[in-house]
């Protein structure tokens, strides 16, 4: 299995076939943060600060099921009452590893949303997404001041958020500054780490 993020796998099936699954009623944010969808998720205003909060967690949801996932021996199963493939043509699924529902973890442990439609666990997930939000895990755990403008992080001074809340090289003095940001959150959502080797806007360097 190779996961693709936090709701999408490829699978190779005992028959050698390989498909792309889409996880049957959830929706991880994405991982960029230029691409989140704030008004997607219900109680987070489309501002800079939690446009940057959910890209934080598209990539710790994409994370996670790597660290789950990956490699893993898993079971795919369909749902009758669902559509067998959705618009991009990926296989709409529930995917059980040593027997637990996936899906509904991810919901659990706040690391998505329910993506509402006409399937059997409808209602279970949204309990189990309700209860996230209550308990404030994962997603749903937002610190404002996390994002607020002049924060320190190691020393560092961190410019203000952008309007739409992806940094970009532009948007820092030195390279202190854009290591700092890229430490503080998983899967670097900003894209400041172009060719992947934990140093990012080397061209500020």
């Amino acid at each position: 299995m190779r996961v693709v993020d936090g709701d999408t796998m490829e699978v190779e099936f005992p028959s050698g076939e390989v498909d792309t699954v889409r996880l049957l009623g959830v929706d991880t944010p994405e991982t960029s943060v230029g691409s989140t969808t704030p008004d997607e998720f219900e109680g987070i205003p489309e501002t800079a600060a939690r446009r940057a909060h959910l890209g934080t967690w598209g990539a710790e949801a994409s994370a996670f099921a790597e660290s789950e996932l990956a490699g893993e021996e898993v079971v795919v199963a369909v749902d009758e009452r669902a559509d067998r493939r959705g618009g991009f043509g990926r296989l709409l699924t529930y995917l059980y590893v040593d027997g637990e529902d996936f899906n509904e973890r991810l919901l659990t442990d706040g690391y998505a949303r329910l993506y509402d439609g006409e399937f059997a666990k409808r209602d279970a997930y949204a309990a189990a997404e309700s209860d996230a939000r209550e308990r404030g895990v994962g997603l749903w755990n937002f610190d404002e001041s996390a994002y607020e403008s002049g924060e320190t992080v190691g020393g560092v001074e961190i410019p203000p958020l952008p309007e739409d809340g992806d940094y970009d090289c532009g948007d820092f003095d030195t390279q202190a500054q854009a290591n700092a940001v890229l430490d503080r959150t998983a899967g670097d959502p900003h894209a400041l780490d172009a060719d992947g080797d934990g140093e990012a806007c080397e061209s500020l360097a």
